[in-house]
Order: C-alpha cells, then structure tokens, then sequence
C-alpha cells in the first residue's frame, strides 16, 4: 500500500477496512499523502483468501505499508508478528497511531526506505507483501534483495502489485502460485521453493 504513479484522488485523509479476523471491519486512517493508493478491499480478501492457511502464526513483513491495511489484516487473521516499513514520516507516524489504537502488540513500524531496510541487517519471514510505486523499478530491486539476501523462508511467500497485464519475472527458485487483476491492478503471489538436498 505505496505511494503509486497515479493521479492522488484525496485531497483529506483517507480510511480502509479490516476485513476478517480479530479486527474485523475496524478502520485505519492514514493522511492525504499524494500518490497514496490504497489496494482494493476486494483484491486484498481474496489475497487473504490464498493465505489464509499460512497466517496463524506467521512473521509478515509489509514493505511500503502506507495504510498498513496488508500488516494489520495479516496480524487480525492470526500472524504473529508484523514489521510494517514506510518512508514517509507522516505516513509511518498515523501506522503507530494505528498500532496503539488496535493495541496491535506485534506490530513493529520500521520508519525507513524499503530498499535501505532490505540492504539491513537480514531477519526471516514467512509472507512478505511488496507493493511499490508502479514504473518505479522498486519491485524489481526489492524482489532481488529479498531473493539473495534470503529475506523469506524456504517455502514462504511473496505478494506483489504492478499494473494490470504485467506479471514481474520471478526471482530464481520461486513459483508462481496465483495471478489475477482487477481494473488496473495486477496481483501475484510466489512461493520460494524450498530447497532440497541432492542424494
């Protein structure tokens, strides 16, 4: 949930909706940053729908959280823990305000660039949510880091966005899982394979 390319529709701050779990049908505010672009409630429950016999439990990581709507609903359906990174001050100040509100206990806002944070200190997740700015070349970056610095588990996940019509080239040793669109908005899911010893 990032700042995208297309044209700002609010010109106040916005709200979305948990959609299951705990949380369910509670509302995140987040400020009426220019080019924020909140995913599709619709595009997100089905995402979730592909996940959901992987959340309980789960180490989520959720690069450009903007709204936080992907980390909040991961740790609402039974997550464990939630790292939600975000560049914009502004932005990252209302996912703490979000945080304390839901007294979301393992949800840890990261106030920094996605890309600097992967170049970080390397921590294991189970689902990762990537979602960039379209065009940008951000997705391109994040899923190489992500792939060579060994971001996500053996048989973990990785969701992502681009436009409509594009589907990114996965990094070597993912798969492909699921695929879909909705209006202008494309949605992958990738499973990293998980390594197998040779006899």
């Amino acid at each position: 949930m990032a700042p995208g390319t297309r044209r700002d529709r609010r010109a106040h701050p916005g709200q979305v909706r948990i959609i299951g779990g705990t949380w369910r049908s509670r509302r995140l505010e987040f400020p009426g940053t220019a080019g924020l672009r909140p995913t599709p409630d619709r595009v997100r429950e089905t995402v979730f729908n592909w996940l959901a016999a992987f959340l309980p439990g789960a180490a989520c990581l959720d690069l450009f959280a903007g709204s936080g709507a992907f980390g909040f609903e991961a740790l609402s359906r039974g997550a464990a823990r939630a790292v939600l990174v975000e560049r914009d001050a502004a932005v990252a100040t209302a996912l703490c305000v979000s945080r304390d509100a839901l007294q979301a206990a393992g949800a840890e806002i990261v106030h920094a660039d996605a890309v600097d944070f992967l170049g970080g200190p390397v921590r294991e997740f189970d689902i990762v949510f990537c979602d960039p700015p379209y065009a940008s070349g951000l997705l391109e970056r994040c899923l190489r880091l992500l792939a060579e610095r060994g971001w996500v588990k053996p048989g973990g996940f990785i969701y992502m966005e681009a436009r409509a019509g594009e589907v990114p080239a996965p990094p070597s040793g993912w798969q492909l899982l699921r695929s879909k669109s909705a209006g202008q908005v494309g949605y992958h899911l990738y499973r990293r394979i998980e390594n197998k010893e040779q006899p």
